[in-house]
């Protein structure tokens, strides 16, 4: 076994260490369940994650399920924007029809994304109880969504690193995180301002108003799909075009 692939055990045992820890102080953090809503959120997460978005250059995919999400971090305890984040997340890594399953794969996905919404439901709800006065609602959800954020595209920079025999594997873990910051990143404002209209009107609307984001998700799932194709057809497109200038 070489370097990397020890490195990536190592890295992968960490990741699970550190979501099965954090679950478990979200779980004894969570006092007040709301389990109707809860399924509600699991049932949109679930049907928005399997709207996949292939990052071009790099192995990976981006879901649409994320406001629901954080509508979860924000709404529900920590443990049920847990769950939620991870159940809609074995749906997301379960292989297309041919492909190969790929276990090791889904256990980093699902320890990323526990990791990362536990993380973030405990920031938020610890941070709810401040009364000072940067303590706004906006500011905590942009914290929150950072963290979020943060949570996930680090731990994929850097198995991307360990792992992936392409060139993106040697520009180094920098690098790596910034292709995959700036390509995810507008994906993560809009998801955090519908996270907020969604905290706003909910408490006036009801629930049933969840359903208005599914349609504003899928418009935004097909834009991301025609950028990226077209991001991903331009490289190839410019080699033609010198190979038939040079050919003049």
């Amino acid at each position: 076994m070489n370097r990397n692939a020890r490195l990536t055990q190592i890295f992968v045992g960490s990741m699970v260490l550190a979501a099965l820890a954090s679950a478990t102080y979200a779980g004894l953090q969570s006092h007040t369940l709301r389990l109707v809503q809860a399924a509600a959120l699991l049932g949109l997460a679930a049907a928005t994650s399997r709207m996949k978005v292939k990052l071009p250059g790099i192995t990976g995919n981006m879901s649409v399920n994320l406001p629901f999400i954080l509508i979860a971090v924000t709404s529900l305890s920590s443990v049920e924007a847990t769950a939620i984040a991870c159940l809609s997340t074995v749906l997301q890594s379960l292989p297309k029809a041919g492909n190969k399953f790929k276990p090791e794969q889904m256990l980093f996905n699902i320890s990323m994304m526990g990791f990362a919404a536990s993380v973030a439901g405990l920031l938020w709800h610890a941070s709810s109880q401040i009364r000072a006065a940067w303590a706004s609602e906006p500011v905590l959800l942009a914290l929150t969504t950072a963290v979020f954020f943060a949570g996930q595209t680090a731990p994929v920079a850097t198995i991307i690193t360990l792992t992936e025999s392409t060139p993106m594997r040697q520009t180094g873990f920098r690098r790596t995180w910034l292709r995959i910051a700036q390509l995810s990143f507008p994906y993560y404002v809009v998801s955090a301002g519908v996270a907020a209209i969604m905290a706003s009107v909910s408490d006036t609307m009801g629930w049933l108003t969840a359903l208005a984001v599914f349609p504003v998700m899928y418009a935004i799932h097909r834009s991301y799909r025609l950028y990226f194709a077209n991001a991903a057809e331009a490289p190839r497109l410019a080699s033609l075009s010198r190979v038939a200038r040079a050919g003049a």
